[in-house]
């Protein structure tokens, strides 16, 4: 499976000047090679990612994950993920399967991996909890930029607070 070098070049950019906040890429069959799908900005929410998703087809995707630590230093994440919907068709979920080794090694400085089948399998608690010490965290949900309006909901019966790091 070839790989397009706009996915190294704005994979690049996430990664060094911070340009993006994710990518999702996606496989066109037609030429067999993984392209640019959706670029998130760097305002955009764990939400907005998740929901940037389609819910019947493949994707990969890169997240830059950002958190305050208690020593009050700035970190950062790069997670990759994998989705493979139930509702997508085998022959996707085989050829995305197949090809995610080769596609993870062209992008240098993923530093989490997960692989998620419904929305519940790449939750902000997931993520948290796979790629985050919560004892290194000043406030573990200040770790990104616009986690507020995503978790207000879920997060009502926690005794921390929500505080964005901007």
């Amino acid at each position: 499976m070839a790989v397009h070098d706009d996915c190294k070049l704005k994979f690049m950019e996430l990664k060094a000047k911070r340009n993006f906040r994710f990518i999702i890429f996606k496989i066109d069959e037609n030429v067999q090679q993984v392209i640019i799908d959706k670029l998130g900005q760097p305002n955009q929410s764990y939400e907005d990612f998740t929901l940037a998703f389609p819910a019947n087809e493949c994707r990969y995707a890169v997240f830059d994950f950002d958190f305050i630590t208690d020593e009050h230093c700035q970190k950062s994440k790069i997670f990759f993920i994998s989705w493979a919907p139930d509702a997508s068709k085998v022959r996707s979920k085989m050829l995305y399967a197949s090809s995610k080794d080769k596609f993870k090694r062209e992008l240098d400085g993923i530093q989490v991996e997960l692989q998620a089948t419904d929305p519940s399998e790449m939750s902000f608690d997931i993520v948290i909890g796979e790629g985050v010490d919560r004892s290194d965290l000043e406030d573990w949900n200040s770790v990104e930029r616009g986690a507020e309006a995503a978790l207000d909901s879920e997060m009502s019966t926690s005794s921390m607070e929500i505080t964005p790091k901007l």
